[in-house]
This record gives C-alpha cells, structure tokens and sequence, in this order.
C-alpha cells in the first residue's frame, strides 16, 4: 500500500486499513525506519500507534548492530516502512539482503506498505528529496510495482510540476497521491484509493497529464 503522507497514528482509519488486509488473526507488524535512519521518535510514535491495535508490533533497526533482518522479516505478516531518505534505504537495504527479504515476503503475500519513501520504494521509480530540496528522479527503486511513484502531490508545492515534467520528457509513467490518500495495489493490479481527508486521491500520471482516480473515504 503506498501512502502518500504521515500515518501512523492511534487513530488512522489508514493504519487500521492496513492490518485488515492480512489474513492473519492477529497481525505480526514490522516498521522498518531505514528511510528516517532509525529514528526513536519515529520509532515510538508507531508503537503508540499499534500498540491499542489487534496486532503484534515489532521493529527492524539496521544501525548499530542488526538483529537477524531477513530472518526477522520473514515471520511478518505486515510490513510498514516509515518515510525519510528513500536512496539511503534503499542502499542499506541492498547491504543487509533486506531488499531481497522485502520481495520474498511480497511473493509469500505479505502486507507491504509505507508512507512517503516507505511508498516510494515498492516501485522500479519514484520522485524523491533524497539527493536536495529541488527533488530528483530515483531509477533504482525495489521494482515490485511497475513504472513510477510521487508522493506528496498535494502536500509540497514542488511535487506535481518536478513529476509531470520528468514524465513528460520520458520518465516511466506511473501514479502519484495526495497527503492522506493510499493506493492499495493487489499484486500488480491498482485495486483501490482510500483517504482519511475529503477531496485527496491518487492519480494515474503519463506523458501530456494525469488522470484522477475516484478515492473510497474511510
């Protein structure tokens, strides 16, 4: 599920939609902080948020001295990485074989998702603030999903017009969604857009424009 704002919250229809889509009684849920370098704040507000859920949440530190990754990954039934830094993710994932854990729980039907980078990262290419506030283009995402990904589109007002103009001049068309909106992807298929906020979507996004995509309000 790629989000395209902050969620983990005690009281996110987001969050809850998220568990609902694994079939197991009581969700195993693991954040990943990777892309926000670990951080303890990140790292506190989503036990906050997930420990009045029905699940069972744990976290996946990979500075300092990792804890077994890709085996801890592979008994999760949820997986929901944070926003920040989606290059520097991906590269430490790459050096820790998370980024090959990643696809093997995919494959297995795992719940994956995130927010911001934790969104970007599914696709083959995403618009990022990983390299500079002027925003680039990442071509070395995970490739779970095809084409591309921005996040954002409604929150930062650099977002839309960095993304069109990349498309427009041959970046891989894709999707982008607004702060609050989710786009929840069944394998490769779109399958739905869910928002917590009124009037915030998703968008379909090829060479000469975008097209809207009817949100589900939760």
């Amino acid at each position: 599920m790629a989000i395209g704002g902050f969620v983990a919250d005690r009281r996110s229809p987001l969050d809850d939609f998220m568990l609902s889509l694994s079939n197991a009684t009581r969700p195993r849920v693991c954040l990943v902080p990777t892309p926000a370098g670990d951080s303890d704040r990140m790292i506190a507000a989503f036990f906050e948020a997930f420990a009045s859920r029905d699940c069972e949440p744990s976290c996946l530190r990979l500075f300092g001295v990792p804890e077994q990754p890709v085996e801890h990954l592979a008994h999760q039934d949820v997986i929901y990485v944070s926003g920040g830094n989606t290059a520097n993710a991906l590269a430490v994932w790459c050096l820790h074989g998370v980024d090959l854990a990643l696809r093997a729980a995919w494959e297995r039907g795992a719940v994956l998702g995130g927010v911001s980078a934790g969104a970007n990262c599914w696709f083959e290419c995403c618009v990022t603030d990983s390299f500079g506030i002027a925003l680039d283009a990442l071509h070395d995402g995970l490739g779970l999903l095809p084409g591309s990904f921005c996040p954002h589109y409604d929150g930062e007002v650099r977002r839309r017009p960095v993304y069109r103009s990349l498309v427009d001049d041959g970046f891989p068309p894709g999707y982008a969604a607004d702060d609050g909106a989710a786009l929840h992807f069944d394998g490769l298929e779109l399958r739905e857009v869910v928002t917590t906020h009124a009037g915030a979507t998703g968008y379909r996004v090829g060479p000469g424009g975008e097209t809207l995509i009817a949100a589900r309000l939760l």
